[in-house]
């Protein structure tokens, strides 16, 4: 069906649900004629008609011929002749139709010609051109009638020209080979007019509702915007509306025009989120606030559940898919780095994903998505990102992540990509609480695949299987036992990394339900991050580690602690680890860069930066080369040159930049090359097929490490459960939660190592920690207890609060090891 005749069939539906058939025996309950049809709006009837397009409902076989009194009156009112011509809008234009009926005192000609234009996808494509003669800003001027409005208008028109008019580049020097034929200042001065008249607002909502399914057939049916680009000028257009978030276009005209949207080619978004980042942050924001307003207002308005996915809503499903234009219009709209990569490690095609084709379950491990094909076509990834017009957290939407069913939206997104919408593949909206969860169910999969595989090569070979990965350690050597296990597995059988880890300590009697694991994590970082090992500096100002340059340890040994963090991740474990951001930074793919050094290296930051900003003779005040040195790990200056013989390179002001981009590579990257390699292929031993790259931002991966340090126990106290006969209620409860609360930030720190095995905060704060406080006996000189596997503390019922006091702690600073009660 082309599109004239799928328009045609649009109009007579709508027709038929707004004036009927005009025979009055009808009994087409979809017709306006029949004795038990419903009065419908507008805005509700041209959705109905859509829908009655789409099943193919009955037409009636006639339309009335003639029109009521009512009708007749608002056509001949809506119809002035004089302007019957006019098949685009441009501004002079529009200035001409609102002169004439503020004279007239009557804008039913403005609102007819409004609707007109904008109900008809090719007159709005044609309007408001930037071909248009300059004399229509002069026309608008003439139309005020105070000095003080002309002011206003002139000095606004400056200010929307400086910012909307698209450069060759976007605003961080991303080439931008779009430039749009949209008059976006005309277009801004033209809605500040109309929308000044209280008639042409419900004209602009029924126009959009009209127009937009005729362009959702266009884009799915017909490649419109192949053989016009300019068909983009539609959505260019009705996006500058500065109304769209209200109520009148929330109900019905907005989810369509984003179904719509959501129907562009890949290049015609790319296009859109290019232009929008030139707009600037009101503009850019505003937008930004229209699609998450619809998303919420659809959430709030509906009840999902596990037969209504959030999903299977096609009105949340487009404007998020519109929201992920703005979202990279934002990124290239800010201040981005695209040129600092560090190479791709990620290894291919593992061997055993033929043995997952065997089993017919290939679709459920294959890896995830690594690019975002908008992201691709924009040359720009989130992790590119430095400052971003609008900050990441502001795209977050809560209600989305309030009602989102993960378990479900992790099948989409791992099997159903092609027919069904997954929000992980818009990872920009979730929260990482959110985000979190789906990849737990993503390593909890594959630690049953690597489960099932292990079956199937033990039943094969006649072996015993072993379905997890073991660590049998020495507390006293822990570092040597896992060091030599971890490497062997890394080099005979690498997916075995992807098993669950489980723990035994020898000669102690726990069993790791997670909990010696935990500890396993800490006993292997206090070693590793021991200063006398030297594979770390630390500053006592930030509190941070750094790679040493001149450490005399193997590259294993940066391996190892590679593979815990991956482990760490794989396993929902938290770490205790001090790293600044730059090292999360590199790992998800960037090198480090001047701006990194403010926070990993503070005062070389501070000095680089007046070297930058000096305003006086470089040469002869601060005289310096581009030769650098550092202390080694004894404590011995080592010179390093910057460029060839560059102790024969002065720093000027001409080349300082220069200066300090070197220098900053150089302690970032160059310097400490060999160990962050191993490092980082430790990590993507563990991690490589893994989503955590295309979900997590480095900020959120160092969440998903190193958990939150920020200790809520009163959210704590609220969530807590309670066994064996206790309840919130019991004196001893009580008694419990005073004194965990009059201790020091110290003490509750070991009281959560203590119970949970970590003195930090799960992703999402402490309320979302499930502790269990159960009874352990009546009053006794029994120390407390807990099963760090699962969060569980074993308390007696002590006669007094002193006595609980002092019994819990002198438990929380004495307790190390398991078995030892």
């Amino acid at each position: 069906m082309n599109r004239a005749t799928a328009k045609r069939l649009i109009e007579r539906y709508f027709r038929q649900l707004t004036e009927g058939c005009g025979n009055s025996n009808c009994t087409n309950e979809f017709c306006a004629s029949c004795s038990t049809s419903q009065p419908l709006g507008n805005n509700a009837a041209a959705a109905k008609a859509l829908e009655l397009f789409k099943v193919n409902a009955k037409l009636c076989d006639y339309y009335p011929s003639v029109e009521s009194d009512e009708n007749s009156r608002l056509r001949r009112e809506m119809s002035t002749e004089e302007f019957s011509d006019v098949h685009y809008l441009t501004e002079h234009t529009v200035c001409r139709i609102l002169s004439v009926c503020e004279e007239e005192g009557n804008y039913s000609a403005l609102v007819h010609v409004v609707g007109r234009i904008f109900s008809n996808a090719d007159a709005l494509i044609k309007s408001f051109r930037k071909e248009e003669p300059s004399a229509a800003a002069k026309t608008l001027n003439s139309l005020e009638s105070k000095d003080e409005e002309k002011q206003s208008d002139q000095s606004s028109e400056k200010k929307l020209s400086s910012s909307a008019s698209p450069p060759d580049e976007t605003p961080n020097g991303i080439p931008n080979s779009f430039e749009s034929s949209v008059d976006i200042d005309a277009v801004r001065r033209v809605y500040d007019k109309l929308l000044s008249v209280d008639q042409v607002e419900s004209a602009l909502v029924n126009a959009i509702i009209y127009l937009t399914p005729n362009v959702e057939l266009d884009l799915e049916y017909l490649d419109v915007y192949e053989a016009n680009p300019d068909y983009l000028n539609i959505f260019i257009i009705v996006m500058e509306n500065s109304n769209l978030h209200s109520p009148e276009y929330l109900e019905v005209a907005l989810p369509l025009f984003c179904k719509a949207m959501s129907k562009l080619p890949l290049t015609a978004l790319a296009c859109l989120s290019k232009l929008w980042s030139t707009f600037g942050l009101p503009h850019v924001r505003r937008m930004m606030e229209t699609f998450q307003q619809l998303i919420t207002f659809t959430v709030v308005s509906n009840e999902y559940g596990a037969e209504n996915l959030i999903n299977d809503d096609e009105t949340v499903v487009a404007a998020t898919k519109c929201l992920r234009v703005v979202f990279y219009a934002s990124i290239l709209g800010g201040e981005v780095d695209v040129e600092h990569n560090e190479e791709d490690d990620e290894d291919g095609e593992s061997d055993e994903l033929t043995l997952h084709e065997l089993l017919g379950e290939e679709r459920l491990y294959k890896k995830g998505p690594r690019v975002e094909p908008l992201e691709k076509e924009l040359g720009v990834r989130p992790v590119d990102g430095v400052k971003p017009l609008i900050p990441f957290e502001d795209f977050v939407n809560e209600s989305v992540n309030e009602v989102i069913e993960m378990d479900k939206d992790f099948t989409f997104f791992k099997v159903n990509a092609e027919t069904k919408f997954s929000f992980q593949s818009c990872p920009f909206i979730l929260s990482v609480i959110t985000k979190s969860q789906g990849l737990y169910y993503d390593n909890r999969i594959r630690m049953y695949s690597e489960r099932r595989l292990t079956a199937l090569y033990s039943m094969a070979q006649g072996q015993q299987p072993n379905p997890y990965l073991k660590l049998k350690v020495r507390r006293d050597h822990i570092i040597d036992d896992a060091l030599i296990r971890l490497e062997m597995i890394s080099m005979e059988n690498p997916s075995d990394l992807k098993k669950q880890l489980y723990v035994e300590f020898e000669d102690e009697q726990g069993v790791d339900e997670g909990g010696v694991s935990k500890e396993f994590f800490q006993l292997v970082l206090e070693e590793i991050f021991n200063l006398d090992i030297g594979m770390f500096t630390y500053d006592d100002d930030t509190k941070l580690f750094w790679f040493n340059s001149s450490s005399l340890e193997n590259e294993a040994q940066y391996t190892l602690i590679g593979i815990v963090l991956g482990l760490a991740i794989y396993n929902n474990c938290i770490l205790d680890v001090h790293f600044p951001m730059v090292v999360y930074r590199k790992l998800m793919g960037k090198k480090g860069t001047f701006l990194d050094l403010s926070d990993s290296h503070p005062v070389l930051h501070q000095s680089l930066k007046e070297v930058l900003e000096y305003s006086g003779s470089l040469e002869e005040d601060m005289m310096l080369t581009f030769q650098i040195s550092h202390m080694d790990l004894f404590g011995n200056p080592v010179l390093y040159d910057l460029k060839e013989k560059g102790d024969r390179i002065p720093v000027t002001k001409e080349n300082r930049q220069e200066f300090v981009h070197l220098y900053a590579d150089y302690i970032l990257n160059k310097s400490v090359e060999s160990q962050f390699k191993a490092f980082k292929k430790g990590f993507l031993m563990v991690t490589n097929e893994s989503p955590l790259k295309y979900l997590f931002r480095p900020e959120e991966v160092e969440l998903l490490i190193c958990g939150s340090r920020k200790l809520d126990f009163e959210a704590l106290e609220k969530t807590t459960e309670y066994d064996g006969g206790y309840t919130k209620d019991s004196q001893i409860i009580k008694d419990f939660w005073e004194t965990i609360h009059s201790f020091g930030e110290e003490q509750k720190r070991l009281f959560l190592q203590f119970t949970t095995g970590t003195d930090r905060a799960p992703v999402g704060g402490l309320g979302k920690l499930k502790m269990i406080i159960a009874k352990n006996g009546s009053d006794s000189d029994r120390l407390p207890t807990s099963h760090t596997c699962f969060n569980a503390l074993l308390l007696p019922e002590y006669s007094s609060k002193d006595k609980l006091k002092e019994r819990l702690l002198k438990a929380i600073t004495y307790a190390k090891g398991f078995g030892m009660l």
